[in-house]
């Protein structure tokens, strides 16, 4: 256990501590631009609130995750140049950053106080995550002792991440004297999720009776959302201050410290609905991908269906309609109801609208074909060619004018394969990856609340590729309102078949979409990256192999 300098004596009178929250969103790798980022932060947090620390999000310096880049020989020394410029910059106001260190030959995952032009205090995290999305133990080695500094007078532990979750940091801190615990996080969004980080931190402060300070990340990286909603929960377990979920920005919090540190109540910001959370996740999984990666625009089909519609909506939201293009491409099973709406949505969005027939296309392809398929019964070979030459004209549009291409599966059909390969899945960013069907279907009433850009038709008809006459979704698939549930089941909770079976779904159903599911590893290993919402996205949370002679029945 470390314990770095003087600390507050219980006959001290009540002191203020002024402390900002910086929820900020720092781009992988850059690291001089987060550091700059991290002193204009300090300087306006000191000029406009008087802080006395700043505190900023886990791996602030190099961003969230920066995965293999931690494996660069020059890490070392770019992460010295940048904590020499912070060190070197003597800012008005202490600050607390998280950066990847090496001591002793090791790189840990760290957390550093910086006052008055020093190091004043260094911490090792304990808890390094090796599910889900998170790979730490590739990368870092786990710290092993509690760190208590004194941050202008008063007795601070530091933790980080997951190390809140543990028996020992926070414990460890508070028997060492700390009066407050700040935790340095980089906490991605799911559904559901902030109600867990709450019960952890109620009874973490509670536990221990000391106030907790977590700073979350905000921002979006590939396909992780993170959405800030920093906290700060008193002794008691109550939760006191909180700043908004999806915003970037500077949130101070006074603290009266005597025996305790208690923070100052503020008002808290209303509670999203888990549509408008999730809503909030994709516009900043479309808005960080595109910025950050320098995209001037983005292009996708429209079909006059939900999920382009919806697609739509949120990189309206994400970029402006002046960024936005979408390119109805009609054939001749596509309905004038579908024609009708796409125009409809796209002049009440403002975006540029473009209709470009591919029956001229998808002629010339079977005139050339016409030899090799003489003979042969159409099938789905036709309907998935009538994909790939939409596939050919927006990369061509994307080729020609530095657009991305949004694709529009949502995770429903990329689960069972109900998608064409170089056609409706070719692209750069999927914006309803990990968004089942009938959640699809509650966004776009959510969106429509806030003003009605989707047609209602396109929410309320049936679900049609539109790539056969009369075609609809549940020709080829068990009703959404069935086949959702067993997806989630089955992907997101590793159910199987028969447990699946004996949550009441019929057992034909189940066993033919986990074949779907299991036949179909092939395309979304192809699949382009998009915004994780659920437990189990198809990314880097699930990694089944694509050659596999596994049978899912138990």
């Amino acid at each position: 256990m470390t314990v770095s300098g003087n600390t507050q004596s219980s006959s001290t009178p009540p002191h203020k501590l002024r402390v900002v929250i910086a929820q900020q969103d720092f781009l992988v790798g850059d690291i001089p631009g987060n550091t700059e980022r991290i002193i204009d932060a300090a300087k306006q947090a000191r000029d406009r609130d008087e802080a006395d620390v700043v505190v900023f999000p886990e791996m602030c310096l190099t961003g969230y995750s920066p995965e293999d880049l931690l494996l660069r020989p020059s890490l070392d020394l770019r992460v010295g140049e940048a904590l020499e410029r912070l060190q070197n910059e003597k800012l008005e106001t202490a600050i607390v950053i998280g950066a990847p260190l090496r001591s002793d030959c090791v790189l840990y995952n760290a957390a550093l106080v910086i006052e008055g032009g020093e190091i004043t205090g260094r911490y090792f995290k304990r808890v390094t995550p090796n599910d889900s999305v998170f790979d730490e133990k590739r990368y870092f080695e786990a710290g092993s002792e509690a760190v208590v500094v004194s941050v202008c007078g008063i007795p601070v532990g530091l933790t980080i991440g997951d190390d809140l979750s543990a028996d020992g940091p926070v414990e460890e801190s508070a028997a060492a004297g700390a009066k407050l615990v700040l935790n340095l996080s980089a906490s991605p969004f799911t559904i559901h999720q902030r109600a867990g980080r709450k019960s952890l931190l109620e009874r973490k402060a509670s536990e221990n009776q000391v106030s907790i300070i977590w700073a979350n990340l905000v921002g979006a990286q590939d396909e992780l959302a993170f959405d800030g909603g920093s906290m700060v929960y008193d002794p008691s377990g109550s939760l006191e201050v909180a700043a908004p979920q999806f915003t970037e920005g500077l949130y101070p919090v006074e603290l009266l410290c005597h025996a305790q540190c208690q923070p100052v109540t503020q008002t808290l910001p209303a509670r999203l609905s888990l549509e408008e959370s999730v809503y909030s996740a994709l516009v900043a999984g479309v808005r960080d991908y595109v910025n950050k990666n320098g995209f001037k625009s983005v292009v996708l089909g429209l079909s006059g269906g939900l999920d382009s519609a919806l697609a739509l909506a949120v990189a309206g939201d994400a970029l402006g309609p002046e960024r936005v293009r979408a390119v109805m491409m009609p054939f001749r099973y596509t309905s004038d109801i579908s024609l009708a709406d796409a125009e409809a949505q796209a002049e009440a969005m403002g975006v540029q609208y473009d209709v470009y027939s591919i029956e001229p296309l998808y002629d010339a392809f079977m005139e050339t074909l016409a030899v090799p398929f003489a003979g042969t019964t159409p099938d789905t070979t036709e309907q998935n060619l009538q994909a790939r030459v939409r596939g050919v004209v927006l990369m061509s549009l994307s080729n020609k004018f530095g657009s991305l291409v949004l694709t529009t599966g949502n995770k429903s059909e990329l689960a069972v394969g109900y998608s064409t390969l170089y056609g409706d899945m070719a692209g750069g960013f999927d914006v309803l990856k990990d968004v089942p069907k009938t959640l699809a279907f509650r966004l776009a009433r959510y969106r429509n609340s806030v003003s009605a850009i989707i047609p209602e038709r396109v929410i309320t008809r049936p679900p049609s590729a539109e790539l056969a006459p009369d075609q609809k979704d549940e020709d080829n698939l068990p009703g959404y309102d069935v086949l959702d549930p067993i997806l989630h089941l089955y992907v997101e909770k590793d159910y199987s078949a028969d447990a699946i079976v004996a949550e009441g779904y019929g057992r034909a159903d189940v066993e033919r979409v986990v074949r779907l599911v299991d036949l179909n590893e092939y395309k979304r290993r192809q699949a382009p990256i998009g915004v994780r919402i659920t437990e189990r996205a198809f990314g880097k949370d699930r990694r089944y192999p694509i050659t596999s002679g596994w049978k899912s029945g138990r």
